[in-house]
């Protein structure tokens, strides 16, 4: 089957040179970092892996009772 893959040019520049050195086409290279990748046992796509990445994740065992804020507290903050 064919797809069409809309990445980056710096990206793109990456995957041509890995696949020179390796010897092999840029095909391949894609086809064999793709299975790889599923191979990966408790591997979990992210819908935004920029977003979902750069943010740190603390995990304290139970919720925070933190008081719900009013809009117009929400709107001051953005406003600040």
């Amino acid at each position: 089957m064919r797809t069409t893959l809309d990445l980056p040019d710096a990206l793109l520049r990456q995957l041509k040179a890995r696949a020179a050195l390796e010897g092999t086409t840029l095909k391949m290279l894609v086809r064999s970092l793709v299975e790889r990748g599923l191979q990966v046992p408790g591997a979990q796509p992210s819908a935004s892996p920029d977003v979902a990445s750069a943010l740190p994740s603390i995990r304290l065992g139970r919720p925070l009772n933190l008081p719900r804020p009013s809009n117009s507290a929400l709107f001051k903050l953005l406003d600040d």
